[in-house]
């Protein structure tokens, strides 16, 4: 028996490397005969282990046993938003579903680790002069397209300057808005020129959006990249299918194929994971966490990250143009029992701006929690003079519409009349977000706070939730982008995220782990927090485990 206990203490701090190799032994050797998950954590339990402590090392044993990558298969993969404005073009993508299809058919100078560090992709080599003003990228000369082509700087090179001008449609162009230049050095080499020092580019450029297209690529209904899989098949608002590309240049994905498309409805979405008619479910409903967890086959997976879900009052019309009305509603979110009932625990409570202790030492710490107050969020909404609002609310984040409905059940204890419109996920980010007075909004993480405050938050944020601008928030960004000294870099974003508290008209009461859904046998799904099925890199390292 494993780890017999001398009394009857539970192991509640026991980790799987801490098992002796015979222990180890004994419980791997009980799944290769085909234990079930349940039936291996009813042994670890016998053996005195606790329920949390068997199964985190049913699944660290798991993962031990499966740990050599098994070519072939299909896998189906659902996501919970698609629409017309689905694409394959890098510079405009903005969904789990996109960006799923941009990392099976693309690649990037730089690729984000697990632990948020930027890796060499295309570039084999990258490093900066010692203030961060130029930054030189090593390319690789191994890499073909799709097509067969080379891939060189020029395609480097193209691919960049589609950020820039006044008629350029990437939604990330402020990230990069410091390069004042891409240079070709040689036909394997690019320079980024700058106009000031910054820190995070290699960070930016690990963002979906800084895909490698090939120079002079125009139309994305059928583009080559260099990327795992080839395209088979895009039909925008319907699926989009991807054969392995046997030419890839590192050693390749392991599927034969993948099948990409939208789930809208979440509980249609369970089911069909339950049922095993698709293999990876992503952005899980907290509330059938207990019921994928409590069927053999299929497993949830969660990962801490500061992914969030958000309330938006546009600061352009009525009623989010009212200070006391924006702060008032702020006063009467339930954030400990948003994380602890809707979430299921599997989060941490928000304080109305998007960074929270995942983002690790860029986290400001001093900023207090906004409190419950139902009395001055009474008062303040009394002042504004408004009596009643509609918001309009989707799915486009597990809970959130629970989340607004306990916002109602807040608004009628205090006598205002909060009207509640729900919609569905398809087409809301194109007709909805941005657009009606209040509505939602749901984020993933970004590779380092200062890309998430510029990308949403900037005066001139094209992903800007609410179109609040502050200029006081505009400069110290470009302060922040520059520093490089620890201290003065964590009072920037002190300072940054307080005026965004205060501030901004949206209302974040709760970030959110990224809880995905996958079938038993679906392994290498990386565990990257900057998005749903392992921040979108999970087409090139999935296997199966037949």
């Amino acid at each position: 028996m494993i780890h017999n206990s001398k009394d009857n203490n539970l192991h509640t701090d026991v980790a799987y490397d801490d098992m002796t190799k015979s222990e180890q032994d004994v419980l791997q050797i009980a799944l290769k005969r085909g234990a079930t998950r349940r039936e291996a954590m009813h042994l670890m339990a016998a053996a005195g282990f606790s329920i949390a402590a068997a199964g985190s090392i049913v699944s660290a044993a798991s993962d031990a046993l499966a740990a050599t990558p098994k070519k072939g298969g299909h896998i189906k993969a659902a996501t919970p938003i698609q629409g017309p404005d689905d694409t394959l073009d890098p510079i405009m993508m903005g969904t789990t579903t996109d960006y799923s299809r941009g990392r099976a058919h693309y690649n990037s100078l730089i690729q984000l680790s697990d632990d948020i560090v930027p890796q060499p992709e295309l570039a084999e080599e990258f490093g900066s002069n010692s203030n961060a003003t130029e930054w030189t990228f090593k390319l690789r000369k191994d890499v073909e397209f799709h097509d067969g082509s080379k891939f060189t700087a020029d395609d480097v090179i193209y691919s960049m300057n589609r950020h820039y001008g006044d008629d350029s449609i990437s939604v990330v162009k402020s990230l990069v808005a410091a390069v004042t230049e891409w240079k070709k050095v040689g036909p394997y080499e690019v320079k980024a020129i700058l106009d000031s020092p910054y820190a995070d580019l290699a960070a930016v450029l690990g963002e979906k959006q800084f895909k490698i297209i090939k120079n002079g690529t125009t139309d994305f209904s059928n583009s080559v990249g260099t990327g795992p899989f080839k395209l088979v098949e895009f039909q925008p608002g319907v699926r989009s299918m991807h054969i392995r590309n046997d030419n890839y240049w590192r050693e390749g994905a392991n599927l034969d194929s993948i099948e990409i498309f939208g789930l809208t409805d979440p509980i249609a979405r369970v089911n069909a994971l339950l049922a095993g008619d698709i293999n990876l479910a992503a952005n899980i409903d907290p509330k059938a966490i207990k019921q994928i967890e409590a069927k053999d086959g299929v497993e949830i997976l969660s990962i801490p990250s500061g992914s969030y879900m958000g309330i938006c009052l546009l600061a352009t019309k009525s009623p989010g143009n009212n200070p006391d009305f924006v702060k008032g509603m702020k006063l009467l979110q339930r954030r400990d029992k948003i994380v602890k009932s809707l979430l299921k625990g599997h989060g941490t409570v928000g304080n109305d701006h998007p960074i929270n202790v995942a983002y690790g030492v860029d986290f400001c710490k001093d900023i207090p929690i906004q409190e419950y107050d139902p009395d001055q969020a009474k008062s303040l909404i009394q002042k504004s003079g408004i009596t009643s609002a509609q918001i309009e609310v989707a799915e486009v984040s597990s809970g959130i519409t629970d989340a607004v409905l306990m916002m109602q059940r807040e608004c009628n204890k205090i006598g205002f009349d909060l009207q509640v419109k729900k919609m569905a996920t398809d087409g809301f980010w194109g007709s909805v977000w941005q657009t009606t007075p209040m509505n939602v909004t749901a984020w993933s993480m970004r590779p380092t706070s200062t890309i998430m405050l510029d990308i949403a938050y900037a005066p001139d944020a094209p992903w800007s939730d609410t179109w609040w601008k502050d200029e006081r928030m505009g400069a110290l960004l470009t302060k922040a982008k520059a520093e490089t000294n620890p201290a003065n870099r964590y009072a920037l974003q002190c300072e940054m995220q307080q005026i965004v508290r205060d501030g901004s008209g949206v209302i974040i009461p709760a970030h959110r782990n990224i809880v995905d859904g996958k079938a038993s046998n679906v392994m290498g799904i990386p565990k990257l927090a900057l998005g749903e099925l392992g921040g979108a890199e999970w087409p090139e390292f999935a296997w199966i485990d037949a």
